[in-house]
This record gives structure tokens, sequence and C-alpha cells, in this order.
């Protein structure tokens, strides 16, 4: 979206803050907290308005006025989480208000008997068939008032969400968008319609109203779908209409950060959310577990300390303290706390992976497994959770799974090296090699954060006797590494200049050979072969002199795209 069209929705940020300050409302009146908190954040970071700009209450009905004792009542204790008893005393209520918290309250109710049963009754992986009995009579009556068009937009909201807890999908696509057409401020219904998006055909195919609040929604939906660059873009235009004290879409940007592994630039803005809100629990979990990547273990204990001051009890804390333990090597209390945050709340996705990655490193595949399956199913867009799996049949030597897994992480994550990497070695596996010298190279191309696909690229053409193509990826893989700046602990340079040694002492390129050998010569587990080939050359040296200057002649024609590289210049790297 262009600057200016966006700037034309932005332009009255004085009406958004009233609209804003009216749904907060609304959303109160029904229970609907996180809503009601999202929109406060956002009005939060908008300039105050006077008094006599102030919205005026919403009308109230004669319905309103009839229900009115009974609603307050049922609203206390439904405040209380007493949600049977706030049910029982709305029965019979007419009015819209009054009728949503009647049906929240009994869909709330189910809900909290299913958690408590599946807490009681099961271990933290086991597979439960425990549901919210409710749904189903919900629906039906939701439905009959639905057809009757009888549903206002909070009522449309819950309707899509019992139809989305009974996996009518499509029907609570449907749903959704009819509920954010009559309520667009509404945050709760964008929320749970992006957890339905499942590719981007299907998210340009929505008719979605031309509201201001629709770019929140394609920002959030741009990071869900990692396509950061567009997802930043919109982040960084909401900011300069007038959002740039937001919280929120610091919090968004710092994720977004995090899914491509930026991680200085993610830690950075992080660090900026703790200064502005230091109390700030959600998305605490995604920064620790960059505190994480990078072993900041001072930081991520204070970090942890931090958060159990401020509320132990929340699912954010507990993986947080998970992550502090799995630093430490301590996997099964790592595995304790992040089964704690799981019995907090069933549906946290963060922890379902996390659990998995604790159980791979105790060699616990078959809890793994089920650890991953169940991050799957709160979100099928988690590709940690599939190359998890794909991980773990890797270790059960089932290659065919791997493929399967890798793929569905592939998918999620095109531009990926570590994904395309192991997409490499599992076609390999499976003796592919044309796949896996593709997987390989795209790795390469795209990015390759790990440094590997080269290497394994060259053993693969070494093993398939392709000596000139594994010539040329052991000399731009040396490069790659020396261009890092920083020696890599799996770099294998000493395996790259030994074979590139021997290749061109074959090839009676003697100088280039003897440059190789001296190098061999710097590494420990190389030095003996570097030796030995330096008497080697210097044997053969007097006898023939070849001239260097086709060194890169093109070489072999092989369906591994190689790009074609200048001389190797050893003398100008350090190892």
């Amino acid at each position: 979206m262009k600057m200016a069209a966006l700037c034309s929705e932005f332009g009255d940020l004085v009406q958004i803050k009233k609209q804003l300050i009216s749904v907060i409302s609304l959303s109160k009146e029904r229970g609907l907290l996180h809503s009601s908190k999202w929109a406060s954040e956002l009005a939060f970071a908008l300039d105050r308005l006077p008094k006599d700009e102030l919205p005026p209450s919403h009308p109230f009905t004669e319905e309103d006025a009839q229900d009115l004792d009974a609603l307050t009542l049922a609203k206390s204790y439904f405040d209380l989480k007493e949600y049977d008893r706030a049910a029982y005393f709305l029965k019979g209520c007419c009015s819209q208000k009054a009728y949503f918290l009647y049906m929240y309250s009994r869909y709330l109710s189910g809900e909290k008997k299913k958690d408590d049963e599946t807490v009681d009754s099961l271990g933290p992986l086991e597979k439960g068939q425990v549901r919210n009995e409710a749904l189903r009579e919900l629906r039906v009556e939701l439905s009959k008032k639905h057809n009757a068009g009888e549903l206002d937009g909070f009522t449309l909201y819950l309707y899509g969400v019992v139809l989305r807890k009974l996996d009518l999908l499509k029907e609570a696509v449907e749903v959704f968008v009819a509920a954010i057409h009559v309520l667009p401020l509404h945050w709760g219904a964008w929320l749970e319609l992006s957890n339905l998006v499942t590719n981007i055909e299907m998210l340009k195919s929505l008719s979605l109203p031309d509201c201001w609040i629709k770019d929140f929604f394609m920002a959030h939906m741009y990071t869900e779908l990692q396509m950061i660059k567009e997802a930043l873009q919109k982040y960084q235009n909401l900011i300069e209409a007038g959002f740039s004290k937001s919280t929120y879409i610091i919090s968004q940007i710092a994720v977004a950060y995090h899914n491509i592994r930026d991680i200085d630039q993610a830690l950075a803005l992080f660090n900026e959310l703790r200064e502005q809100d230091p109390y700030r629990i959600d998305n605490m979990d995604t920064f620790s577990n960059l505190l994480y990547v990078k072993s900041m273990k001072p930081e991520l204990s204070y970090l942890a300390h931090n958060l159990v001051e401020i509320d132990k009890y929340r699912v954010e804390t507990c993986c947080v303290i998970g992550n502090y333990y799995s630093l430490r090597s301590q996997h099964e209390k790592a595995a304790l706390y992040f089964q704690r945050a799981l019995k907090l709340n069933p549906r946290c996705l963060g922890a379902w992976t996390l659990m998995g990655h604790e159980y791979m490193e105790m060699k616990n595949t078959s809890a793994a497994i089920q650890a991953y399956r169940h991050a799957i199913e709160v979100n099928k867009r988690d590709y940690r959770a599939w190359y998890g799996l794909g991980q773990t049949y890797e270790i059960l030597k089932m290659p065919f799974y791997c493929l399967y897994y890798y793929r569905k992480a592939h998918q999620l994550r095109p531009n990926d090296s570590r994904m395309l990497v192991a997409l490499g070695e599992s076609y390999e596996k499976l003796t592919q090699q044309l796949e896996a010298k593709k997987c390989y190279w795209r790795a390469y191309s795209v990015g390759d954060v790990e440094k590997m696909a080269l290497l394994k690229l060259a053993k693969l053409h070494e093993q398939l006797n392709e000596s000139d193509d594994a010539a040329q990826c052991y000399m731009l893989y040396i490069q790659d590494i020396f261009s890092c700046g920083e020696q890599l602990e799996h770099a294998e340079v000493s395996t790259a200049l030994r074979y590139l040694g021997q290749y061109y002492f074959k090839n009676k390129l003697y100088d280039e050979a003897s440059l190789c050998a001296q190098r061999c010569c710097d590494y420990n587990d190389a030095r003996e072969e570097g030796k030995a080939l330096l008497r080697q050359i210097s044997q053969v040296r007097d006898q023939i002199e070849t001239p260097s200057a086709d060194l890169f002649a093109p070489l072999s024609n092989n369906n591994t795209p190689v790009r074609r590289v200048s001389p190797l210049n050893l003398i100008s790297f350090t190892p």
C-alpha cells in the first residue's frame, strides 16, 4: 500500500482515538479482556483527547433497562469466573449485551471444565479426547439466530469461535468475516480469523472491510506467513501514520526480526520495550528465546527472576524459566516448567515446541514427537514443530518421514537455509543426489546462515567423483568462511584445503597445490598431509612447470549450477 493512501486512512487520529475508546468500553462490558487490552494499548499511543472531544456513552435501549439488574449481577459473577452462575441469572434476558454474556458464560464454563479435566486426568503428553461439552448446544442455538439475522458483531464472533472449536473451519472463516464487517474495530475477531488463514492466496481471497484496522491485521498476517519484509514495511507505515509510541507495534517488529533471525535487531527492540513497559510479560518468552540463542546467561537469569517477581504463574514466565534451565543443560527441570506452562494454557504453542526440543535433548524421541504434534495442532504454521519432527525422525533413521516433515517446514520458510540443508541431507540418504544438490545450492544462494551447504555439496560431488565441481564448491566454501570475519566452530577449512591441494597436484598445478599444502600446515588435523604434499611437489617441480592461467576454466557440465569465480587467493586469508 502506498504511503499517501495510508495517510488518508489515518488522517484523522482524533476520530481513531474516539473509535478505540468506544470499542474499549463495549469489549469490557462483554468480558472480552484481551480485545479491550489491545485497543487500550493502541489508544494510549495516541495523543489524549480534551474533555469535550470524548465520545458519548452508548445509547441505552428499553431492553438494556429491563436487563440492567440481572446483567450487573451476572457480570460480577462472570468477572469472578463463576460462569455457570452468571449464565443462570442471564437466562431469559433479551438485550443483545445480555444475550452475548449469557452465551459467552456458557462457552467459558465448558472451556474451564475441559481444561480442568485435561490437567487432572492426563499427563502432559497424553492425547486427550476431552471436549467442551457446551459447544454443540451453543452451535445449534447460535445457528438459528444467525439464520434469522439476529446476531450482532460480538455474537457473530462467538459463533465463529464455536465453529472453529468444532473444526468447522470453512464456516468459521465466513462467520468471522461477517463479524468483522458488522463490527470492524473488534480486534478479537481479526485475530481469530488470522489463525485460520493458511496461505497468502487465502488471505487475498478474503473480502475484508476497508478500515484502518485492516492494516494492523495485514501486518500481523504477513508476520505469521513469514513475509517479513512486507510486515516490516506495513509496521513502518503505521509508525509514520501516527502510532510511533505503540508498544504493540514495537513488540510485533521485534517478533518479525526474531523470525528472520536478525537477533541483534530483535534484542535491541525488546530492550527498548522493557524500558517503556518494564512490567510487560507479553512476548517475553520470545525475548528469552533470543537470549538463549546468544547464550546470554546473566541476562536470561535476570529476566527470569524479574518475571517471577511480577507473576510467577504466567505462561510466558514458565517458558522463560524453562529456557533458562535449558541453557544450563538442566533439561529435566526445563521440561518441568514447560509442562507447568501447558497446565496454565494447553494451547500455548511455544511451550509445546520448546518441550519437544527438551525431550530431544533427553533422547526421549517418542515424547518429543507427541509434543511437536501438539504444537502443529495448535498452529499448523509453526515451522519449528515441523522441523523438530523432521529432526526426531532423522534420529530414528526414518528418512522418508524426515523428507515429509522437512518439506512442510520448507514450505513455511522457503528462504531458510536450515530447512534446505535438512532437505538436502534427506534426499542424500534416499540416494536422490540430483535433488540433494539442488537443495544445497539453493541453501547457499538464499544465504546459508550455518555455512554448511557448500561443504555438504562439495562432499557430495567428491563422493560422486565429480572432482572439478567438488573443487569449485570447496573454493567457494573457503571464501565464504573467511569472508565471515569469524571462525565458525564447525568450519572444515582444513578438509577443503586438503582436497584442493590434491586436486591441484593431480592437475599439475603445482603453485596452487603448494599454497594449499602450506595452508594445511596451519591446521593440526591436516599438518602431516600438508607436509607430505609439499615433499611430493618438490620432487616433481624441477621436472615439470605448468602455467596456472587456465586454473578456473569452465568445469564439467553438471546439473549443479556453479558460479565461476576468480582464482582463490589463499595468501589473503588468515586462518
